[in-house]
């Protein structure tokens, strides 16, 4: 069986091992592929799945496709930990050293430009979410002869109050959650080197509860990591219906251009 080139990410040369039990996509252990001074972190994976035709149909495949961004995220987990890497996009496949190697050559001058913009430094992502279930669920209970409209007299009357209150609580709770995001991204962008927008994720999706009204990317140096999160926590606001997310630190995603795309499993 013919065993392509997978391709998780290129980096500068590093001294401390990887983990000895890391293995990558397809199973096989990642190695150091060696190229004007530049590292290409490659692993072997059969052509049966990778090559073109088989490739885009696992694609398709949700459950395929989750296995296999989970494998490329480990190894890029387990990079960030030892080095600052440019994460390539999922299945970046090559028929074989020599093909690595050309890419490398072919794009070497922006692969240099970008890690030197990213050297010691990570990403962290906020996600502010409005929980308007949660205000919804703090409205007093409806009596069992107002619970429906059909009811006649006063009981229709309110019912369609007890709605409209609902309804404004729920504005309500999504003008505080937008408003406090947009105070919150300029806080941390201040703090941060760069900053990206990306758009609000879908609840059923991500399958997260409530509204997504910020999802952004910073990008921090990685000694001033801590100082970072201490500022989100302090941040954070008390107001009811408002939920702040903090993930990181990651590999910078978001900052590589077009090299590489945020997976699923960070998402």
């Amino acid at each position: 069986m013919t065993a392509l080139r997978y391709v998780y990410a290129v980096c500068r040369p590093f001294r401390s091992a990887l983990q000895s039990q890391l293995a990558g996509v397809a199973g096989a252990p990642p190695k150091q592929l060696t190229h004007h001074g530049l590292i290409a972190v490659v692993s072997t994976v059969p052509e049966a799945d990778f090559a073109e035709e088989p490739l885009r149909a696992h694609l398709e495949d949700m459950e395929w496709l989750t296995a296999t961004a989970r494998a490329h995220q480990q190894v890029i987990d387990a990079l960030t930990v030892v080095t600052t890497p440019l994460p390539l996009r999922l299945a970046t496949v090559f028929r074989d050293d020599s093909g690595v190697r050309t890419m490398m050559e072919a794009r070497e001058e922006d692969f240099r430009r970008i890690l030197d913009r990213l050297e010691g430094r990570v990403e962290w992502g906020v996600k502010v979410y409005a929980e308007t279930e949660s205000t919804e669920a703090e409205q007093p209970a409806e009596p069992a002869e107002t619970a429906k409209p059909e009811a006649a007299g006063t009981s229709g009357r309110d019912y369609l109050r007890r709605r409209r209150m609902q309804t404004r609580a729920r504005e309500d709770v999504w003008q505080k959650a937008t408003a406090f995001a947009g105070r919150l991204h300029e806080k941390l962008s201040a703090f941060a080197e760069d900053s990206r927008l990306h758009a609000p994720q879908s609840a059923t999706l991500s399958g997260a509860s409530g509204q997504n009204v910020l999802n952004a990317a910073y990008l921090v140096p990685r000694a001033d990591s801590e100082e970072f999160v201490e500022l989100v926590d302090r941040e954070k606001d008390d107001a009811p219906g408002i939920r702040v997310e903090l993930t990181g630190p990651w590999a910078a995603y978001s900052f590589t251009e077009e090299f590489a795309e945020e997976p699923e499993e960070r998402q």
